[in-house]
């Protein structure tokens, strides 16, 4: 194996750490509303649990959470803490409830606490602050691992996606079959969601989701929960 192949292998492999169930961000803990929606009885089989993530891949992920890793992952890129800081602030102010604000600050700090122990010193500073989002130390560890945009924001938007099916799996329920039909008409939506990604202007960027939006804040007084949004 040569120089180039086992360091690309070894780039993948880092770029699996970052998304997998393991990491310690606690993301199982959350459902982005999808508790209440399921509650409500908004989602309550398969095909609506398919329509839920899909709707937010493209309308909220693609064209929010995906432009600002981008932007994120260029600052990184450029020693940039100031524009790093400027965009995570962004993504954070574009949080549309108190338990979504929460959910991003609480993982992007667990994953502040986790970067430095993995040889990732530059998020030392970022631990324990209200600006400091998922996103932002997700790219940091990115740009360190040298893993290319393109593949850093398809592994972002699968994650989301898996622990969306995951969520769902658990309340409606689902069995674990109809949860991998879900992933996989979603894979074939992930590389127009990058695209997009990669494409919007900063004008352009932001999230039109209402329904998710109504469902995480009413979610906060929901009597009975398993899920922490």
């Amino acid at each position: 194996m040569n120089i180039s192949m086992h360091n690309n292998l070894a780039n993948h492999a880092r770029l699996w750490q970052l998304i997998s169930p393991a990491l310690p961000v606690g993301a199982y803990a959350y459902s982005a509303g999808l508790e209440y929606a399921v509650d409500i009885g908004w989602v309550d089989n398969e095909e609506k649990a398919y329509d839920w993530i899909l709707g937010q891949l493209q309308n909220s992920l693609s064209t929010l959470d995906a432009p600002i890793l981008a932007r994120l992952y260029k600052a990184w890129l450029e020693n940039n803490s100031d524009k790093a800081d400027y965009w995570s602030r962004f993504l954070l102010a574009s949080r549309e409830s108190s338990e979504l604000l929460a959910e991003d600050r609480q993982m992007g700090n667990a994953l502040a606490q986790l970067l430095p122990e993995l040889g990732i010193a530059e998020a030392v500073s970022w631990r324990g602050h209200n600006h400091t989002s998922f996103c932002s130390m997700f790219a940091l560890g990115a740009v360190h691992w040298k893993i290319p945009v393109e593949e850093a924001m398809s592994g972002y938007l699968w994650a989301w996606c898996e622990n969306q099916v995951a969520a769902a799996i658990k309340l409606i329920p689902l069995g674990q079959t109809a949860g991998q039909r879900i992933l996989a008409n979603t894979i074939n939506s992930l590389p127009a969601a990058v695209e997009k990604g990669l494409l919007l202007s900063d004008d352009e960027i932001g999230a039109v989701s209402p329904g998710v939006a109504m469902a995480s804040a009413r979610h906060e007084v929901q009597y009975s929960r398993l899920f922490r949004s």
